[in-house]
């Protein structure tokens, strides 16, 4: 399995997660053209991709998904409420409802050889889900627009081999950042975003014998930069210090590919 980022944070997301043969999208909230670039780099046609996989309708998540699900006619993987979302929104333009097919957290299904579990979320969306793949004894997770975590989801995203998790903002560049009171109070709330320390508390609780590369992204461009993400992060997983000793920590960039994760078994 190969897990890549063609573009994370505030201002849109999009992630590669796929084997040989069978190629997924989830999100797609850049540009058509930005993800057209971003696959031809990873080495993959948009022909080849499977389907996209929405994980809610706020706009950095799906501003290109009208343009990559029209050109190419791709399966749109969403939950109704979501799917309502994105139809009620002009500027991803007309979507063919036929292009939808609906989930369910916790409800299993497949996409060419990968199974994909749909996970709930506290995200202030319609009703937003994360995702987990898994392919023969491999499996990867991603979770982003959290807001918090419970042992629901830790159970939902444990064991995993290849991680993706939002480590959002630091928690004092955003209290004392430009942001009105309203923003910050909603972003540090349960339904917002996970910030630096919380997203390391998260993987501490995740590590485990088959844990071996963790991307974290969705950084916020006002209230964090990658090399602080990075060193708050570890300085959480240092003290679990057995964590480090296995894992590949990463950040994804803003604009461009991160680095690509591979496992097999």
């Amino acid at each position: 399995m190969k897990l890549c980022s063609i573009a994370s944070g505030s201002s849109g997301n999009c992630i590669f997660v796929g084997n040989d043969t069978t190629k997924l999208l989830v999100d797609v909230g850049i540009s058509g053209k930005k993800i057209e670039n971003g696959l031809k780099e990873l080495g993959v046609s948009p022909e080849e991709i499977d389907a996209i996989l929405i994980t809610h309708e706020h706009i950095d998540h799906i501003k290109g998904l009208g343009v990559m699900a029209r050109r190419y006619h791709l399966p749109i993987y969403t939950t109704q409420l979501t799917q309502e979302a994105i139809l009620n929104t002009s500027s991803v333009g007309k979507l063919e409802e036929d292009l939808f097919h609906r989930i369910e957290p916790d409800e299993p299904f497949f996409i060419g050889n990968i199974k994909v579990v749909p996970v709930s979320t506290w995200h202030d969306a319609a009703d937003p889900v994360c995702y987990t793949f898994y392919y023969q004894e491999v499996k990867v997770s991603i979770a982003t627009d959290l807001g918090d975590f419970d042992d629901y989801l830790v159970g939902q995203l444990k064991d995993s081999d290849m991680l993706f998790i939002e480590a959002n903002h630091d928690v004092n560049m955003l209290e004392v950042g430009p942001y009105p009171y309203s923003l910050k109070r909603r972003i540090l709330g349960s339904r917002g975003h996970l910030s630096n320390e919380r997203a390391g508390q998260l993987i501490s609780k995740l590590n485990g014998k088959r844990l071996h590369s963790v991307l974290i992204g969705h950084l916020s461009k006002e209230n964090n930069y990658e090399a602080l993400a990075y060193e708050t992060v570890k300085q959480e997983l240092n003290k679990e210090p057995s964590v480090l000793k296995q894992l590949q920590l990463f950040v994804a960039k803003r604009d461009g590919l991160s680095q690509i994760c591979t496992v097999s078994k």
